[in-house]
């Protein structure tokens, strides 16, 4: 057996588990574990300018490709509730990232020393598993516990904190013996799979509910096979949009009661089966139960037993990862298929695709200031198929929801449950981190692009480039939008005069010199015909300098986005698309 320190164990643990990058920021309590990382030379690290934008980009490489686990690294202390947003966010979203913390010694725990906090039960509640280790023997141990528990079953965030004294003891550990512990991950069986199969046959208008476990699971192709062999259309959620390109033939939109489509919500309300699989009928994507559930069956499968039944009573629940359920659903439906047993769904389909080619929402805006809907317009013309997009919440995310077009999985990286302001950046940082050379293209409001800006600095010095697409109307607009029903317009304004920059007028912060001064490119445009050029321009200057480039488009101050309280009730504030001229980038025109 080698002697070394625990700390040079748990190092070595992570390069076996297939780590190679890693996001933090160093400090007095943790330096152990940045020495172990010196020596072993293996894994990439990319300081943060804050801890929480540390655990963003470990989020966000994560999302980038299947098999990821971003890491994340502080010190005692602040660093450690700093990174418990990041925590929320990847329990909230089935996301595995580890959180590694440095503590006081053990003798001075509890004891309200220097940056000494009780992390491990701050972060319990939005952790899949916490730990404080107090004997420095069983730091593998916990490191190999913490993997195995990252990936089995439902995916998610673990936090490991790590005592000084205990991280600088030595323990006898040998890399050539370690192995991975082989993930847990409940699989459907055949009679599962043929009682649900029996109750889609049975029906006449039949949708599948495409979530974000399809993608954990990197299951896309087999849930896209699986609708073609059926001929059965496809709803994805937010978290799984994707998962079947948005122009085939069998994508019916998404539903919801604000990262909707209109014939999203109407093709689910027009069905009576639903088959689920990898979602949570989360209420955004459902609005009331009584209103989602009203006329129709319901399928569910999910990989975490205790989310069937959660929101609704299915009519029948199968606990299953999501790639073991869709190889045994397609098998079935094959042989059903080849027997003649299916029934035909395409006058259903059509129905659907008709719903789709008449039901859109207007983007061709040729107002200044730019209204939001022509930003998404040009956007679609200027990013092609390949197009990573990452964002968070707010009225920039429910129109792109609404009005861009994804072709294949983890090419929408979004915070969907939690969304955090500020988790954009961070989050774009880390996919790009994860692969290089990828086409990413952020989109943020004002507020959100604020609350972390310093993380471009981050871009700026390890050479992370990407577009950010930065829609400014100088206010909290999701905010504003929902006090409308108080009757208020109350502390939501970000706009003033800013005595340094005058071209802005009303629109205050001048983000163009702030991004250039943490050293990446900016373009501001004012006039929608000048959208289409910068973006040009920014895909040049990403390409020369290998910077974040922003390009910010300033947007009328006040746009009402379309949603509303159910999903028979959305409030459409535009006019909508009459013809094709409209809305020229929708996936289906209407002339």
């Amino acid at each position: 057996m080698a002697k070394m320190k625990a700390i040079e164990a748990a190092a070595k643990i992570l390069e076996l588990e297939g780590v190679n990058k890693a996001f933090g920021v160093p400090g007095a309590a943790i330096n152990p574990f940045y020495a172990a990382l010196k020596g072993l030379g293996s894994i990439d690290h990319v300081l943060a300018r804050h801890v929480e934008g540390a655990s963003h980009m470990a989020e966000g490489y994560t999302r980038a490709n299947p098999g990821n686990i971003g890491v994340c690294i502080g010190t005692s202390g602040p660093a450690g509730t700093d990174m418990i947003t990041g925590l929320y966010s990847a329990s909230a979203d089935s996301i595995p990232i580890l959180c590694i913390t440095g503590q006081a010694p053990r003798a001075r725990m509890h004891k309200e020393d220097f940056q000494a906090v009780d992390i491990e039960s701050i972060a319990k509640p939005v952790a899949k598993w916490a730990v404080t280790v107090l004997e420095p023997g069983q730091v593998p141990g916990v490191f190999q516990q913490a993997f195995h528990i990252m990936r089995s079953g439902r995916p998610g965030p673990v936090l490991i904190d790590l005592p000084f004294d205990v991280q600088m003891a030595e323990i006898e550990f040998d890399p050539e013996a370690y192995q991975p512990m082989t993930p847990y991950k409940p699989a459907a069986t055949r009679i599962q799979v043929e009682k649900a199969l029996t109750m889609l046959n049975d029906a006449d208008k039949p949708l599948l509910v495409s979530g974000g476990g399809v993608i954990n699971a990197d299951a896309a192709d087999l849930l896209t096979e699986f609708a073609e062999v059926l001929n059965v259309p496809v709803i994805p959620t937010l978290m799984g949009w994707g998962t079947i390109p948005d122009d085939h033939g069998l994508m019916a939109g998404m539903c919801g009661l604000q990262t909707s489509h209109r014939y999203g919500n109407a093709n689910l309300l027009a069905s009576d089966f639903v088959l689920g699989v990898g979602n949570r009928w989360a209420n955004r994507h459902t609005g009331s139960v009584e209103v989602y559930t009203k006329g129709r069956k319901f399928v569910h499968v999910d990989i975490e037993p205790t989310q069937i039944g959660r929101v609704f009573g299915p009519d029948l629940g199968i606990v299953s990862d999501a790639k073991a359920a869709l190889e045994l659903f397609v098998e079935v439906a094959k042989e059903w298929k080849a027997a003649g047993k299916l029934k035909d769904r395409s006058a259903w389909v059509a129905e659907c695709q008709e719903r789709k080619r008449t039901l859109q929402r207007k983007t061709h805006f040729d107002n200044t200031p730019v209204k939001p809907q022509r930003v998404y317009e040009e956007m679609n013309k200027a990013f092609g198929r390949d197009t990573t997009y990452v964002s968070t919440i707010g009225l920039s995310q429910i129109a792109a929801a609404q009005f861009l077009h994804v072709y294949k999985a983890r090419n929408w990286i979004n915070c969907g449950q939690a969304g955090p302001l500020g988790w954009t950046i961070p989050a774009a940082l880390g996919v790009c981190a994860a692969e290089p050379g990828r086409n990413v293209v952020a989109l943020s409001g004002d507020y959100d692009f604020q609350f972390m800006i310093e993380e471009l600095a981050v871009g700026a010095q390890f050479k992370l480039p990407y577009i950010h697409v930065l829609v400014n109307n100088s206010y909290l607009g999701l905010i504003r939008q929902s006090q409308r029903g108080f009757d208020m317009d109350y502390c939501v304004q970000l706009s003033f005069e800013n005595i340094n920059a005058p071209e802005l007028g009303e629109y205050g912060v001048d983000h163009k010199a702030v991004v250039e001064g943490l050293g990446c490119k900016a373009i501001r445009v004012f006039k929608p015909e000048d959208i289409a050029p910068a973006f040009e321009e920014a895909k040049k200057l990403m390409a020369e300098f290998s910077v974040p480039v922003v390009v910010e488009v300033i947007l009328e101050r006040v746009t009402n986005i379309s949603m509303g309280v159910e999903i028979d009730a959305v409030n459409e504030f535009e006019e909508l698309a009459e013809k094709g001229e409209d809305a020229p980038t929708a996936i289906s025109l209407l002339d």
